[in-house]
């Protein structure tokens, strides 16, 4: 029973609007030396911008109007605007300021990103609701890895913390009702696999 009420919070806590801050996080730490602090600085306040404030800003606008209940985006109707958004503020981000030539391991992390949203995208239509949460910490855990064996670092307990932490969002969503097993497997497989074939481009 105690579980139960746990579980939840980590819904919450590892929302998917929060893992492109902890993969750049993850970027810098793991580069470290590569760029100067200001430039990681300027870095890191882009994609706070641009994968939260901007969404943030645009989902309390269309509650205002709506069009959405929570920040879950529970019901499949609610999701479309909001993927598409985001599709396009990381197309954004991508173009402009985290580019193939300046950083190109943040890159692959961010177009496998769009790869696995568009994918949620068009599951829509098929009234197939993939779980952008397993999207998200999956993509997160892959790139982790990519960056590992890129930067030729010992990151076994961080991996093994992130995989854990994919087993108890998983959870999570099964205990809120969130999502079915199959809606889970799906997503992770969404946020896994362009992980996994950008590696070739960067690894």
């Amino acid at each position: 029973m105690h579980l139960k009420k746990i579980l939840p919070f980590f819904s919450y806590l590892f929302h998917p609007i929060f893992i492109p801050i902890v993969g750049t996080l993850f970027y810098i730490l793991y580069s470290a030396n590569y760029y100067t602090k200001e430039q990681y600085l300027l870095l890191l306040l882009q994609v706070i911008i641009i994968t939260f404030f901007l969404p943030m800003s645009f989902f309390y606008l269309l509650r205002t109007f709506g069009k959405v209940d929570n920040v879950m985006l529970s019901d499949i109707s609610q999701r479309k605007t909001p993927l598409l958004m985001q599709i396009a503020l990381t197309f954004i981000l991508i173009s402009k300021s985290i580019t193939l030539d300046r950083f190109p391991e943040l890159f692959f992390f961010f177009l496998g990103a769009i790869c696995s949203t568009i994918v949620a995208y068009v599951l829509l239509f098929f009234k197939i609701k993939a779980s952008i949460h397993l999207i998200a910490i999956s993509a997160l855990c892959f790139f982790v890895i990519g960056l590992s064996v890129h930067f030729e670092l010992n990151s076994t307990f961080t991996i093994a913390s992130l995989f854990l932490l994919t087993g108890i969002i998983a959870s999570s969503r099964l205990v809120m009702k969130a999502h079915s097993a199959k809606e889970l497997v799906i997503g992770y497989l969404a946020g896994m696999l362009p992980q996994l074939f950008l590696w070739y481009f960067w690894l």
